[in-house]
């Protein structure tokens, strides 16, 4: 499992509600019962309970009886991911912070160039060309940061660093703009690449990225 994986399954407010209805219950449940508790179609909850499983955020096992002659199948949280979870988002804060206690533009500095780092190394697992700004929006959305394009701007209505990035944003938000400034490097006609704004928080879930 990849850190995209885990937040582009938790980036969903859905995906959220089954994972806290099976952490919740004392039994393993099947899709049938999870789509009453939210109302949801049974179909809608199979989708988000497969991509929770990829993300090996929670298990399947037989449940022993069919139902109109599909084998019932049980599902439950894998509760160990959230002590995984909790150590990643340890090892972000002390990164974030040793680098928040260092000159402020040298801090900056770093963290931008940590993120086009970060950005060479997606970039060097695909295969084939793509456009920069088609590309930008893929790598957002498997990262976890749901983006929605609107015009020349780019909102990212989750954060899968979000607590990190509120209290450190000049470093965190900063390795994202990194990000995205390598991911689109080169997306242009001779004039140079777009120059790139970041602008975080401007609603409390919501971040937003400027492209001129």
């Amino acid at each position: 499992m990849t850190n995209g994986t885990y937040h582009a399954a938790l980036a969903s407010p859905t995906r959220r509600r089954v994972l806290d209805i099976l952490a919740g219950s004392a039994e393993s449940l099947d899709a049938q019962g999870i789509a009453s508790v939210l109302e949801l179609h049974v179909s809608t909850v199979r989708f988000h309970l497969d991509q929770l499983e990829e993300a090996r955020l929670v298990r399947r096992e037989p449940g022993g009886d069919r139902r109109r002659g599909r084998p019932r199948v049980l599902y439950t949280a894998v509760h160990e991911a959230e002590g995984a979870e909790g150590s990643r988002e340890q090892l972000i804060e002390v990164l974030a912070g040793a680098l928040a206690g260092t000159d402020a533009d040298q801090g900056r500095s770093s963290a931008i160039t940590a993120g086009r780092g970060w950005a060479r190394g997606l970039l060097a697992e695909r295969s084939g060309s793509v456009d920069r700004r088609s590309g930008l929006l893929e790598v957002l959305d498997r990262l976890g940061f749901d983006p929605a394009q609107e015009g020349d701007a780019v909102r990212l209505r989750a954060c899968p660093f979000r607590d990190a990035a509120r209290r450190h944003p000049q470093v965190v938000c900063s390795v994202h703009l990194g990000l995205v400034q390598q991911l689109l490097d080169g997306d242009h006609d001779g004039g140079g690449p777009p120059e790139v704004r970041l602008l975080p928080f401007v609603e409390p879930d919501l971040c937003v990225i400027t492209l001129t």
